[in-house]
Parts: structure tokens; C-alpha cells; sequence
């Protein structure tokens, strides 16, 4: 859209009026002076520009650099940015310890974070740039809580690694610990490969979390198209950044809010393009979190009826061969859209921060046939979802498992019981789980944890020690969206609450299937019961600080682990303040 650099907005009902209009307000445009600002700059709508960057991890490296691009956009079309951060827990580096324990809290933290200073210094419009796995739907999460016009940018993905004449990502590090021990791996094998396997900033490079919501938000409408496609170390992201400065004031102009955005079909949309790319498990979480701060109904049940109608369509590790980068050569997530859309999986009507419809949106996109990383819907990898919600006597609120690039979605084995993920890590290491065996890893649920950490340590060592095909695991936390193999998590209720996953014991009989979307536990109600009213319940290590008081508030897994009531409950929302 053209530029009008001179454009006045009306700021009698914009937030900053409370921060910039009126001899009351002397005292705070003392302070916008103190930093250099004029007299026209504070008069422009205030911008926040949030982004996660840290020194971290390579997720955020980059995120400073691109926040200055959207500044630059935002400045060119009548608006003044105002740059501030927060934190992320990057998952890559919490994993496999107690470090992990702070992953999911800190989607809670950023968006929570955002919000107040949002409100704390009356920002108009919002640009979030995240990189790492819980930063992305944080950032949505303020987006929606808040509802005044906003992007959301992805600070791109990292760019694969070559050991031994292959592509290669962080997962193939986790797999290589198994490997090692195993003796399938050197010392100085296992040294080349984690040398080699990140060579650039930029997030996991798999359709892992990160790249799964990076998917959800175009395809949920709130980031501009291909803006989450191209990788990290592109100099090309600085012109999509720049177009999002420009683009948020548009939206302002126009009146264009996330909640008009975000809606039931918009969420189906996402849940779509989730499961047609054989996503990250962790968005039956997020997608939940981000309609629970609008106050739509959307929980894991929901998501799993898109999944079940959505066939697998985009080859992408970790159940296929192809990372972030080969998506974009291949057209991006725009060509994976289109196609979804051409055949009818997608609601075309809804609104994005293009200002157009998605179907307006996508009306140019053209599948390529140059290419075999996204198939085509009538001859689909698999003509169901990549993902697949499970119910039954072991899990009756609930539990999720990645099946892209599962040829046997069957399973059935004795339980082997861990009340924590390190001791499950050290049995299979230690070669003390066989093929057959049922893993079970409790007492790692949001509330009992607490945090729900993720197994990819456990999973990946599995698979590094040759069991991949003939183990499964199941869990009341979570799993890495690097996670492959017959890996069931999300099960609700959780152990700490009493669910069925706390009163199982070494042996039982495990019953997965994962085509009729059941997961069963091969106890009589009877026994059941008298087990439950045996149990007592666990306490955990975490009786003070950030974790324990996330533990207090945080919900069931299957409506999204959130901590607060929501947008149900609202009597005002910020942006009308």
C-alpha cells in the first residue's frame, strides 16, 4: 500500500492519548524528551515493538538486528516505534534437566510480560518478533489479549548443518547421545556432528515447535505471507520486517484487530496447516492458549477433528526428509495454503493483517512442480493429518501423538513406570528398556511437574539406541516438535491429579492405536478405582517462586495449559481504554 508519511491519526481514542495529550501530561512528555524524541513523534500513534533476543541461543540471535527493520517501516508510515524486549527459555538448551521446567512457564511470562508494558506505557499497535518455541505463541497470546493492530514476525529459521554428506538439525545431535551409546558413534564423531549441525542463527530447522507456529501464525492470518518462510540469516527478512513496520499502521488506519482476525475458522485454519505439515504436538497446546485469550471454545478435541480431516501433505523432518529452508525454496508456506485452500481444507473468508482476506491473499500463489518437498491434496503423503488426538481409559481428558512418517500406528507393550524424565533417560542409556516395552514418564504434567517438560532427551536416545521402531512412550508432559516415533504426551488428566497415568503400575498392558484414536490401559474399572483410592498425592521440589506459583493457577493440558480466566471473563479489553 502507499505510504503517507504525513497521515494524522485521530489519537482522542488510541491508548497513548493517556501518555502524550494535556498540560497533565507534561511530566511524562518530559521523559520522551529525555530520549531524544520531538514534539511530531510523540504526537504519532506509539508502536511497541517487541521482540525475544537474547544471547541465548540461535533463535534470538538475530532478532535485534530485524527489529530495527520494522522500526524503519514503522517510522516511514506515520508512526513512532517504541523497542522493548523480553525473555525466552530456550528449549533447545533447557532439555534433558531441570532447566526444562521453565519452558512452558515462560509462555505464560512473555506474554504476560508484553502485555504489561502494552499497558504500563499505553502503546497503540504491536509488532512481536519471536524465534524460540514458546516465544511464538506467546507473542500471538499478547496479540489477542490486548487487541490493538498487530503483526507478528518470525525471526526465521536456521539453516541445516551437513555431517557425512547430509543435511542435518539439532535433532540429529539428541539422537547422536544415543548413538554414542550405543558405540554407533566416536567420541570425536559425536564432536564433528554437534560442530557441525547449526551453522547459522536462526530456530531448529525441522517442522519442530518453532517452524509449527511459525506456520500457525500465517496461516491463522497474523503474519504476512512468506514473512514466515525465509530463514534467519536471509538479508531478505529485513525488507519483510520493514514491510510489517509499515503494515501494522495500516492496520491502525484502518482499524483492523487481531480479534477480527483470530476467529473459530481462522483457529481451524491454523490446526490445518498443523497437521498437513505433520506439526509439533506442542500446538494442540497453543492453539488453545491463543482462542482461550479471545474467549473462543478451541481445545484439543477441537483441534483433533481438523486433524483427523486434514490429509499430510508437506515432507518436513522430523517424520520426512526436508528442513525450513527447503520449504521456502519450494514457495513457501503461501504454496502449502494455496493447496489446502484449493481444495476446500481452508476457510478462505478470513480476515488477515494483509488487510484482504486469506482467499484475496493467496489468489496469486501457484503450486510448483519443480518440486517434491509439499504434495499435492488428491495424491497426499497420507490422507489424514500428521497428528492425531487420543482418548480413552488412560487418557480421558485426552492425550496427542505426531504420526507423519509412522508405518504402524498400532501398539501394545507392558508398562515401564518413571515418576521423572531423568530416570527414564538413564534406564534406556543404560540399555534397561527392551523392545515391547510401554515407557511411561509421569509426574512431569503442567501442575505436577510442574511445567510439563518435554522428553526429546528420552525420545532421541530411544531412537539413538535402535528402538525407535519398537518402544513407545507415553507421558503426562510434553514432547519436542523434534520428537518421532510412537510418542504419546499430553495425557489427561495428568498424575498429579490423580489421572489414570498415576495409578498404572510396572506391567500393566498399555493399548495404543492411533487409527481408531484410542489409548487404554487394560485394567477393569474395579481395579481402577481401588487404585485411585490408594493414591496420594506427590509433592513436588518447586514450593517457592516462578514455577510454584504457575503451578497454583495453570489448567488441564487439553484446554491449553493456561493460567488465567481468559477473554471469556473480560469487562474491558485494553485497547479500548
Amino acid at each position: 500500500m502507499p505510504l503517507d508519511g504525513k497521515r494524522r491519526f485521530d489519537k482522542s481514542k488510541l491508548p497513548s492519548r493517556h501518555v502524550t495529550v494535556g498540560p497533565e501530561r507534561a511530566p511524562h512528555r518530559a521523559f520522551y524528551y529525555a530520549m531524544g524524541m520531538t514534539d511530531e513523534e510523540i504526537l504519532q500513534p506509539l508502536v511497541g515493538v517487541a521482540t525475544c533476543w537474547n544471547e541465548a541461543a540461535p533463535c534470538n540471535i538475530t532478532l535485534a538486528r530485524q527489529a530495527q527493520a520494522v522500526k524503519k517501516g514503522v517510522k516511514a508510515n506515520g508512526g513512532t516505534p517504541r523497542e522493548f524486549t523480553t525473555i525466552t527459555v530456550t528449549d533447545g538448551i533447557a532439555m534433558g534437566h531441570q532447566g526444562m521446567k521453565a519452558s512452558l512457564v515462560s509462555r505464560e511470562v512473555i506474554a504476560d510480560s508484553v502485555e504489561l508494558t502494552m499497558r504500563g506505557h499505553c502503546y497503540d499497535a504491536l509488532v512481536g518478533v519471536a524465534g524460540c518455541d514458546k516465544s511464538l505463541p506467546a507473542m500471538m497470546m499478547a496479540m489477542v489479549r490486548l487487541n490493538v493492530p498487530s503483526i507478528f514476525l518470525y525471526g526465521g529459521s536456521i539453516l541445516p548443518g551437513r555431517f557425512k554428506g547430509k543435511d542435518v538439525t539439532i535433532l540429529n545431535v539428541f539422537e547422536g547421545v544415543g548413538k554414542h551409546a550405543a558405540g554407533e558413534y566416536s567420541d570425536a564423531e559425536l564432536k564433528e556432528l554437534e560442530c557441525a549441525a547449526c551453522p547459522s542463527g536462526g530456530s531448529c530447522g525441522g517442522q519442530f515447535t518453532a517452524n509449527t507456529m511459525a506456520t500457525v501464525a500465517e496461516a491463522i492470518g497474523l503474519a504476512l505471507p512468506y514473512s514466515c518462510s525465509a530463514p534467519a540469516p536471509y538479508e531478505s527478512r529485513d525488507a519483510l520486517c520493514e514491510a510489517a513496520g509499515q503494515q501494522v499502521m495500516e492496520l491502525l488506519a484502518k482499524g483492523i484487530r487481531p480479534r477480527d482476525i483470530v476467529t473459530r475458522k481462522s483457529l481451524e485454519n491454523a490446526a490445518a496447516a498443523v497437521a498437513a505439515t505433520g506439526g509439533s504436538t506442542n500446538a494442540g497446546l497453543h492453539l488453545p492458549a491463543i482462542a482461550h485469550e479471545c474467549g473462543i471454545k478451541f481445545d484439543m478435541d477441537d483441534v483433533g477433528k481438523v486433524f483427523k480431516r486434514t490429509p499430510y501433505i508437506a515432507d518436513l523432518q522430523p517424520g520426512g526428509k526436508y528442513v525450513a529452508k527447503d520449504m521456502f525454496d519450494a514457495g513457501g508456506i503461501p504454496v502449502l495454503l494455496k493447496e489446502l485452500l484449493d481444495n476446500g481444507l481452508l476457510h478462505g473468508d478470513c480476515m488477515t493483517v494483509t488487510g484482504r482476506t486469506l482467499a484475496e491473499s493467496l489468489k496469486n500463489v501457484r503450486f510448483r512442480d519443480d518440486q517434491d518437498v509439499i504434495y499435492r491434496v488428491k495424491k497426499p503423503i497420507t490422507k489424514t493429518g500428521g497428528l492425531v488426538v487420543l482418548k480413552g481409559t488412560l487418557a480421558p481428558e485426552g492425550a496427542i501423538v505426531k504420526v507423519a512418517g509412522m508405518a504402524n500406528q498400532t501398539f501394545s507393550g507392558p508398562a515401564r513406570c518413571f515418576d521423572c524424565e531423568e530416570d527414564a533417560f538413564e534406564a534406556v542409556i543404560k540399555g534397561k528398556v527392551k523392545a515391547g516395552d510401554v515407557v511411561v514418564i509421569r509426574y512431569e504434567g503442567a501442575r505436577g511437574g510442574p511445567g510439563m517438560r518435554e522428553m526429546l532427551s528420552t525420545t532421541s536416545a530411544i531412537y539413538g539406541k535402535g528402538l525407535g521402531e519398537s518402544v513407545a512412550l507415553v507421558t503426562d508432559g510434553r514432547f519436542s516438535g523434534a520428537t518421532r516415533g510412537f510418542c504419546i504426551g499430553h495425557v489427561g488428566p495428568e498424575a498429579a491429579v490423580g489421572g489414570p497415568i498415576g495409578l498404572l503400575k510396572n506391567g500393566d498392558k498399555i493399548v495404543i492405536d492411533a487409527v481408531k484414536g484410542r489409548i487404554d490401559v487394560d485394567l477393569s474399572p474395579a481395579e481402577l478405582e481401588r487404585r485411585r483410592k490408594a493414591w496420594k498425592p506427590r509433592r513436588h521440589d518447586y514450593q517457592s517462586g516462578a514455577i510454584w506459583k504457575y503451578a497454583q493457577t495453570v489448567g488441564p493440558a487439553h484446554k491449553g495449559a493456561v493460567t488465567h480466566p481468559g477473554g471469556k471473563a473480560e469487562t474491558h479489553v485494553y485497547a479500548e481504554i
